[in-house]
């Protein structure tokens, strides 16, 4: 789409698939018997990253995405097994399972034009200016 927006079917794909990312790695966290107080302590933690939108939303939209993009958690995951290191492999499981959780609530990754401008849609008051625009 020309508004930088994922739409229609491969929106919803987009979307069944983090169903899945956050399922497996609930699946795997649990699988690993780690300890739920510790997933529910830092599921959030990656919410952090919205602090950069204090600095304005360049900065916030590059923040945000560095934490909510697969890669570093799948990399912290591999470095987990290597190592051998069950409770690393668990904070990198944690960390999939809020980023599922968050695409599959339409939370996509931030362009610069503000925090509710994300890859999946607009969100919050953004969707609804967009909604009005149609």
């Amino acid at each position: 789409m020309s508004d930088g927006f994922v739409g229609g079917g491969p929106r919803i794909i987009l979307r069944i698939e983090a169903a899945c990312l956050l399922a497996c790695s609930v699946g795997a966290y649990a699988w690993l018997g780690q300890s739920w107080w510790m997933f529910a302590a830092f599921l959030f933690v990656p919410d952090l990253s919205m602090l950069g939108y204090a600095a304005g939303p360049g900065p916030g939209a590059i923040a945000y995405n560095a934490v909510h993009t697969v890669t570093p958690p799948l990399i912290g995951l591999c470095v987990a097994v290597v190592l051998a290191q069950p409770y690393l492999a668990g904070l990198a499981l944690i960390w999939l399972a809020h980023i599922g959780l968050d695409r599959t609530l339409g939370y996509g990754l931030k362009y610069a034009r503000g925090f509710g401008d994300t890859h999946l849609g607009p969100i919050g008051r953004d969707r609804m200016t967009a909604k009005a625009t149609r």
